[in-house]
């Protein structure tokens, strides 16, 4: 419990920020149109991958199952969301009327987590439709667990500035410390994984291609996994840079009393705005790198109908006879 004063949850840090100040933040129509133009995109890529699913390869199908399941976490987490925070913008409800027992914050916190931490760590699963619902799921299994920690006992879900959101909490405590660097690491590692395999499997695209003509489906694949690492890459890591060097600052950034100086407090709001771009970016990288839009730029792209494998080759092809 923080030494507030009084029989407010744990959730409530002392903060001093004016009703005014928060007017200035806390914009509801930035907010509800950040979320409008947010939903709209990800159901537009999920019309547009789903059409493109018809027809396919098997590998082309599990690839598009997979960035599908991506699309669809960036949809939810957007809703879920959203509707909280364009809800306390609208209304600036004070957070400690509404939930004094620190159920929403706990919820918020738990979905911020899920949401944040389904970096496409495999975007190659096989060319297995059942393999790539499969790893979805293990993504989102292991970012509910992570989410669910804090619920247990490891750091804590708290209310930040300006008072509109919950996330976890930068404190002094071991248990908020480790979850903090943990959030960081894992999503850390989570981005360079899914930089390091796909790269392998851009590699092996190109070497497919270079072999003949590439085709149009092979072009789309390698612009795709280009497109998601960088766009993960710029959104999340200055967030989990920004989580680790404040758990690890000596002295600590959050006083005993609970309070964080406003320029933390301001950081760490700008870096999770930059973070939430990817729910908006994401989309129309499938939506702009697709094969109708990359037909056009290059018309010499080939359509024919050739093998195609994400997987390493690890036999040499034998010479023609």
């Amino acid at each position: 419990m923080w030494p507030n004063g009084s029989s407010l949850g744990p959730c409530f840090r002392p903060t001093n920020i004016t009703l005014e100040e928060r007017r200035l933040i806390a914009s509801p129509w930035f907010a509800a149109s950040f979320c409008v133009v947010g939903l709209a995109s990800n159901l537009l890529a999920l019309s547009v991958l789903a059409g493109a699913r018809q027809g396919g390869s098997h590998t082309r199908s599990s690839f598009l199952t997979f960035l599908c399941g991506l699309v669809l976490t960036d949809f939810l987490g957007l809703l879920v969301t959203g509707a909280i925070v364009v809800s306390q913008h609208a209304a600036l409800f004070e957070w400690h009327a509404v939930d004094p027992g620190c159920r929403l914050c706990r919820f918020m916190g738990v979905v911020m987590i899920f949401f944040g931490l389904h970096h496409p760590a495999l975007l190659a699963p096989g060319g297995h439709l059942r393999r790539a619902w499969a790893t979805v799921g293990l993504v989102w299994a292991a970012a509910l667990a992570l989410g669910l920690l804090p619920l247990l006992g490891l750091g804590r879900y708290t209310v930040q500035y300006p008072g509109s959101w919950c996330f976890l909490t930068l404190g002094a405590e071991s248990g908020d410390v480790a979850f903090g660097l943990l959030f960081s690491m894992l999503g850390g590692l989570s981005v360079g994984l899914s930089f390091l395999l796909n790269t392998v499997s851009v590699a092996t695209l190109c070497h497919e291609a270079a072999q003949q003509r590439p085709r149009d489906s092979e072009v789309e694949m390698m612009a795709q996994l280009l497109g998601i690492m960088l766009v993960a890459s710029v959104c999340w890591l200055p967030l989990l840079v920004f989580i680790a060097q404040t758990a690890l600052r000596n002295p600590h950034a959050m006083s005993p009393s609970g309070q964080l100086s406003r320029a933390t407090e301001q950081q760490l709001l700008i870096y999770l705005r930059v973070a939430t771009w990817n729910q908006i970016l994401d989309p129309w990288v499938y939506i702009l790198f697709r094969r109708a839009v990359l037909r056009r730029l290059q018309p010499r792209l080939s359509t024919r109908p050739r093998s195609l494998s994400l997987q390493p080759q690890l036999t040499q092809r034998s010479g023609l006879q």
